[in-house]
């Protein structure tokens, strides 16, 4: 062992130590390899340095969101102020992009995954995700990020899904949640550091810290979660002081508020980049930040990320960003990919293929306020039920159905199904009074579009059938609701109403779709999706469309994102 060498770790420790980080040292052979050509010998230093002088250019290949969609979609485009639909996506179109990109830059590509990945789709959802492993590794990908879906399947079922993909794992605030008093209980390394081109990249992973409140809550059970804020900078440093890194990005599965947000905090001082993922925004230019740029790049495997960083005299010198469709026709399916998508789906062909019913509207989920898609889930729960209200989380997985042109209509398969309720879970009745309503919007609204980004929850404003909203998304905590009219009468705060919704696993008995304290709750055996396709056995076809069930003073319905302050703009 060289002495360079043992310098390198002494100073890792020493950092380690002074820091607070102690609890890293159990995990110091693994931060250790992953940069294990940073200590290197007098010949290896002089190509190195020789290659720094250069001119060069590092790439990132940037996927996130994908939710499992193996197949070209419809996919939807928002241009001269109306909805536009395309066809888009499919995993083997999107591996015959990467393989041709990695081609233009071939030493010095990273591919890499930002989370969920594993969930949102039918086969998806039947195997656990499982199979979709071998298609993931397929695709080639050095890294990738745990998302907020990724723990559905539990625990348990998250480890393994990602324990078997070829990627190197990331994640800085996810922990085991044990009684071990040890600080030492990250799932997964807080970063990863490769070398290429001359110099070091390092990337540092962080995913949702609200995951326990977002998702279901048994999801998560065994692990915790802290915001980024709390350990960024410390790592930041780190890579930059004791490993050396030129580069330094910060991956995020947390959504573009968040994002943007953590841009504007000082904490972030001295990355690159924030490469964000979640609430499947396109980013076709980079967001300044006040210390650092950000991007996302969409959804459901439609768009892929280019992300090119300049090295100058062993500097980042400058860098060029681009969103990429995948355009099924430019882009002909990878063969060897296809057959193995074939063969993975062939068991729930005949299954996922079965018609439901008809829809002579588009089906869509890109709306931030209500959206036709949610509008049929929630009819269908209260015409079931005859209750006064359904309600429906602010979901943003699935891609659109869009119409036929030849028969004017867009056939709702077993799939698709799948592809807008991918967890199948029962349904939950209570009784709530008119003041718990209104204080639970307040704090929905709050959810979706607290000016402190990191009090967002990710998704869209809740949706429901029954129930007319207005509110003013500007005002403070308290103050947003406007009005609500329920079965076309206004709301009485002493009323008691009858309300449906999803059942959320984990939750107490007597809390409905974050209502807590319902009274009379009942889990019942029905399902939402028996309940969808009883519905369309009957009233198909439909043809739901916005109706002004939400709606603000101050946005149009056609609201598109949550993001406001910059000059992004959804389309």
């Amino acid at each position: 062992m060289s002495k360079n060498n043992d310098q390198q770790k002494n100073k890792r420790r020493e950092f380690l130590k002074k820091s607070g980080m102690a609890g890293l040292a159990a995990m110091f052979s693994p931060l250790t390899s992953l940069s294990a050509k940073a200590s290197t010998s007098e010949e290896e230093e002089q190509i190195n340095t020789s290659l720094a002088e250069k001119t060069q250019t590092i790439t990132f290949l940037i996927t996130n969101d994908i939710h499992a969609q193996l197949h070209t979609h419809d996919e939807f485009f928002w241009e001269n102020g109306q909805a536009v639909y395309k066809k888009r996506g499919g995993i083997a179109v999107l591996k015959t992009m990467i393989d041709k990109q990695k081609k233009i830059n071939p030493a010095n590509t990273i591919v890499y995954d930002g989370g969920d990945f594993f969930h949102g789709h039918g086969v998806a959802s039947l195997t656990e995700g499982e199979v979709l492993i071998p298609i993931f590794n397929k695709l080639g990908y050095d890294l990738m990020l745990p998302g907020n879906w990724e723990v559905v399947y539990k625990k348990k079922k998250m480890l393994y899904d990602m324990g078997h993909t070829n990627a190197a794992k990331i994640c800085a605030n996810m922990f085991h949640n044990t009684t071990d008093k040890d600080d030492n209980n990250l799932v997964y390394p807080p970063y990863w550091i490769k070398y290429i081109g001359g110099i070091k990249v390092g990337v540092i992973g962080y995913t949702d810290h609200l995951i326990p409140k977002r998702q279901s809550p048994a999801y998560s059970e065994g692990l915790k979660f802290e915001h980024a804020e709390n350990s960024v900078a410390t790592y930041i440093k780190y890579l930059k002081e004791i490993e050396g890194c030129t580069v330094i990005l910060v991956a995020t599965h947390m959504g573009l508020a968040q994002q943007v947000g953590l841009a504007n905090n000082p904490v972030i001082e001295g990355t690159d980049f924030i490469i964000g993922a979640d609430t499947h925004e396109r980013v076709r230019e980079p967001i300044q930040g006040k210390y650092t740029k950000v991007i996302e790049c969409g959804a459901f495997g439609s768009f892929l990320g280019k992300l090119d960083l300049i090295i100058k005299d062993g500097k980042l010198s400058d860098s060029k960003y681009e969103l990429l469709d995948v355009d099924p026709d430019k882009y002909p399916a990878n063969k060897e990919m296809q057959q193995m998508i074939d063969a993975a789906y062939a068991p729930f062909k005949s299954e996922m293929q079965r018609s439901l019913g008809v829809s002579k509207t588009p089906l869509v989920r890109y709306f931030v306020l209500e959206t036709p898609m949610d509008n049929v889930i929630t009819d269908a729960m209260r015409w079931k039920f005859k209750t006064d209200i359904a309600l429906s989380n602010g979901f943003r997985f699935c891609q659109p159905l869009a119409i036929d042109p030849k028969t004017g209509e867009a056939l709702i398969t077993k799939e698709f199904l799948w592809n807008m309720l991918p967890v199948n879970s029962n349904v939950k009745t209570g009784t709530v009074n008119g003041k718990q309503l209104f204080d639970w919007l307040e704090k929905e609204l709050h959810n979706a579009f607290a000016k402190d980004p990191s009090k967002r929850f990710g998704g869209w404003f809740v949706r429901f059938s029954g129930m007319e909203v207005n509110f003013t998304i500007s005002q403070e905590l308290g103050k947003r609701v406007n009005s609500v009219r329920i079965n076309g009468e206004a709301l009485d705060q002493n009323k008691e109403y009858n309300v449906i919704a999803c059942e959320r696993e984990g939750d107490p008995l007597d809390t409905l779709c974050r209502i807590e304290k319902v009274k009379d709750p009942k889990i019942l055996t029905n399902t939402l999706h028996e309940i969808i396709e009883e519905y369309l056995k009957v009233r198909s076809p439909i043809a739901p469309k916005i109706e002004g069930r939400a709606t603000a003073t101050d946005e149009p319905q056609t609201l598109l994102t949550q993001l406001k302050g910059t000059t992004y703009e959804f389309r």
